[in-house]
């Protein structure tokens, strides 16, 4: 089997499997193998497309922990810096924008894995560099959790209601991000393993939400995530 469909596979179903656990998650793991198999703009827009789905089938199972407010309040500034990102990924050589993607991963992750020490400021303030941060990311690099996480860790935000919240702010946000950057433009193949993985992920994410602790499942997607960011750093610079 060639390698970048077991790359495509496997992201997609552990980052399908994260999220349903975790409530986060899928962008961070699938969004850098994603953008090897499919490069740095059209992987971000299938990643973009799969978190959508993917958010859809977690929120449909968690709608009546949605905080609707704090999902708004996150959500307008998000969609406000959406334009820039979009700008910023349909110009910037690919190699270059593959350092980046890679880098601003990397660095998210870093954040998330610390996030004892990196804290948001409170208020209204917090809650607007969350939004922006998430929205510019989700757009460019296809992973806008990592900003909501750190959010909702300096907040103290009740996990089930972040979770939950989450989902309804990632599909609003993911649907601007498509619109902002049109369609995927990947092959017919390319797309039914991808969704094929990603229906498989979810139904064993199911299965493993009663048993998996979710602090395993967030050290699972920090290191598969860096160990797929770092590869796309690579790969961007020897293309340089």
């Amino acid at each position: 089997m060639d390698t970048q469909v077991v790359l495509l596979a496997g992201g997609v179903a552990a980052g399908a499997v994260t999220q349903r656990v975790t409530g986060v998650g899928f962008a961070l793991v699938a969004s850098p193998l994603l953008v090897l198999v499919a490069g740095p703009f059209q992987g971000v827009v299938l990643s973009n497309v799969l978190a959508l789905l993917t958010s859809l089938a977690v929120l449909a199972a968690t709608w009546r922990d949605v905080d609707l407010k704090q999902g708004l309040q996150l959500a307008v500034p998000a969609l406000a810096m959406i334009p820039l990102g979009a700008f910023v990924a349909r110009r910037v050589p690919a190699p270059l924008l593959m350092v980046l993607v890679g880098t601003m991963v990397l660095v998210a992750l870093l954040a998330v894995q610390f996030s004892r020490r990196a804290r948001m400021p409170r208020g209204m303030a917090g809650t607007l560099a969350a939004g922006a941060a998430s929205g510019f990311m989700n757009v460019t690099a296809g992973v806008g959790g990592p900003a909501i996480v750190l959010y909702a860790v300096s907040t103290n935000w009740d996990h089930r209601k972040f979770a939950a919240t989450f989902q309804l702010y990632a599909v609003v946000i993911n649907l601007a991000s498509l619109a902002a950057k049109g369609g995927v433009q990947v092959s017919a193949s390319t797309l039914l393993i991808s969704v094929a993985a990603l229906t498989a992920g979810l139904v064993g994410g199911h299965v493993l939400a009663v048993k998996l602790g979710g602090e395993h499942a967030r050290q699972l997607v920090i290191a598969l995530s860096a160990i797929g960011a770092a590869a796309i750093v690579v790969k961007g610079l020897l293309s340089w």
